[in-house]
């Protein structure tokens, strides 16, 4: 045996990609959050042994293609209706694991709608909310939820709440609807933190599972291309200016009721 088989073995592996993630190239800027994001929902469905059982719904936007990377079934929605397909999808499927990946303009703005009112009707789906505070895919733009003082494409001067009005908190939002069983927000810039983010995707998804309601599961992260910073800036930035608007943890929980 070569020095490199004995590297390679088994009893030496420390680390592996997820098996349900497809050899696909990567699409997504350099040091973006949604392939750590994905990374996290391939390795959860796993644990949970639930690869022939999942439905992922995906969105218009960054993560259109989150089809190309996991290898379960998924359902295209138009833009941001993917919480209402999901909600059909778990009606005619309920012993199926139905998860909805969605960008903040694809939730917060033009799915602002079918987010709000299925959660509030607490369907037995998960919904896992990429909030990187920009659009990104289409240039920088400002969205929903983009932070006062931020500065973006159409609102190059800072986002001012008399000018722009205030940013959209979603997820305070989603915690005092009564369909809600689960509701947090995490992140994925240190280890420690993508180990909470993942923690809080499976309790989710294990609530879904659960009939327990509705879950939502926002995840902070970067955009180092729309914000115009490097990888290594671009989550000093988030930690220095988007915790402080958007604290870290769970907002509610109530899946042991």
């Amino acid at each position: 045996m070569n020095d490199y088989d004995q590297i390679i073995s088994p009893e030496n592996l420390v680390y592996e990609k997820p098996a349900l993630m497809n050899d696909t190239p990567m699409h997504y800027c350099p040091g973006c959050s949604h392939g750590v994001v994905h990374k996290l929902v391939a390795e959860v469905i796993a644990d949970m042994g639930m690869e022939e059982k999942t439905v992922g719904v995906c969105p218009v936007g960054c993560a259109v293609f989150a089809y190309r990377y996991l290898d379960i079934d998924w359902q295209e929605a138009a833009h941001g209706r993917a919480p209402a397909v999901a909600t059909a999808v778990k009606r005619l499927w309920p012993d199926r694991l139905v998860f909805t990946y969605q960008g903040d303009g694809d939730l917060a703005c033009i799915g602002t709608a079918e987010t709000i009112h299925a959660l509030n009707r607490g369907e037995n789906i998960a919904i896992i909310f990429i909030n990187n505070a920009i659009y990104g895919m289409t240039g920088g733009q400002m969205a929903p939820t983009t932070l006062l003082g931020q500065k973006t494409a159409t609102c190059p001067y800072g986002r001012v709440p008399e000018l722009h009005g205030y940013p959209l908190n979603i997820t305070e939002l989603a915690s005092h609807l009564t369909g809600t069983c689960y509701v947090t927000r995490q992140s994925v810039e240190t280890v420690g933190a993508i180990n909470k983010a993942k923690k809080a995707i499976r309790k989710a998804f294990e609530a879904s599972m659960a009939g327990k309601g509705s879950s939502l599961v926002e995840i902070v992260s970067t955009c180092n291309s729309g914000w115009k910073l490097s990888p290594v800036k671009a989550n000093q930035w988030m930690e220095e200016n988007m915790f402080k608007q958007y604290p870290k943890g769970d907002l509610k929980d109530t899946t042991s009721l």
